[in-house]
């Protein structure tokens, strides 16, 4: 695998531009498919496809960045999808989206069967994290052909674990989130509190991150709340919100109760009936400052 491949990013959100740098980076081409002009037009129409079965020809590899399971299943297994309309050539797809695990599996069996290898690699991470290098991989699937990907993983990103077979990542990444978007939840209400009584948020921040409530979450999401800077997203709020029902369905078949996880699902909610659905989810703390003012 040489590394002036050309790598087939599909997906230009925030995950797919930021593995596009990175690949690029690393000495490998990518090019690029979105359904989004705009998005197409950010990432330079001249390294852009104009269908994914095109950018499959061009592409040994392709790493997928989708909303979720269900554009996966259109864009492979559709009545279009890569898998019906393949020129014959095999493909790799590394897929980082987040997922249904069922659903994941079902997919991968699918491309098993047409001689598509699929690793499937949610990411722990934010877009901005994945650009530095400090992002971290699930990888679910055959570790042979993680040892045959390497060089494009090690440019994706470097730090990586192997969690079991397909479907186990994307179990892994909802665990992650969920202990994640509590983290945020709880430093956004420790914020407001702290304004409420009278501190200076910025201050506080500084404080928490230097106390034995420190965590990664207060380094990457206090400044945005702390400042009310929102616009610019590194994950969104409607990316959480379609995690967390995920999370909140696994929990139903598993018979576990998410007393905490059921009020930040609610706080999504609001976000989203207000409009904040792109913003970034640090944004969950101006539902609670709402909700605070609600009550005066």
């Amino acid at each position: 695998m040489k590394a002036s491949e050309k790598i087939g990013v599909i997906g230009l959100g925030l995950m797919g531009q930021a593995f596009a740098m990175r690949l690029e980076d690393h000495g490998f081409t990518a090019l690029g498919y979105d359904i989004n002009p705009e998005k197409c037009a950010e990432f330079g129409q001249l390294k852009v496809a104009n269908t994914p079965l095109e950018l499959a020809i061009q592409c040994k590899t392709l790493v997928i960045c989708l909303f979720d399971g269900q554009q996966i299943k259109e864009l492979l297994i559709g009545d279009q999808g890569l898998l019906k309309n393949s020129s014959g050539t095999p493909n790799n797809i590394i897929c980082t989206s987040t997922c249904e695990p069922d659903e994941i599996t079902l997919i991968a069996k699918a491309c098993d069967s047409q001689g598509f290898q699929f690793l499937e690699m949610p990411i722990s991470g934010t877009s901005r994290q994945v650009s530095n290098g400090d992002s971290l991989g699930l990888m679910g699937g055959d570790l042979r052909l993680i040892e045959e990907l390497e060089p494009i993983l090690n440019a994706m990103c470097q730090k990586r674990m192997h969690v079991g077979e397909i479907g186990t990542a994307s179990k892994s990444k909802l665990a992650v989130n969920l202990v994640l978007g509590l983290h945020r939840a709880a430093l956004a209400e420790g914020l407001i509190f702290g304004s409420r009584i009278g501190l200076d948020p910025i201050k506080l921040l500084e404080l928490l991150e230097n106390s034995a409530a420190a965590s990664s979450v207060m380094k990457i999401k206090g400044p945005l709340m702390a400042n009310q800077d929102y616009d610019n997203p590194q994950s969104r709020v409607d990316q959480s919100l379609k995690d967390f029902s995920l999370i909140q369905k696994l929990a139903h078949q598993a018979n576990q109760p998410l007393t905490l996880a059921s009020e930040y699902i609610r706080l999504l909610n609001q976000c989203m009936d207000v409009g904040e659905g792109k913003k970034d989810n640090a944004i969950i703390a101006e539902a609670i400052r709402r909700n605070g003012e609600l009550k005066k």
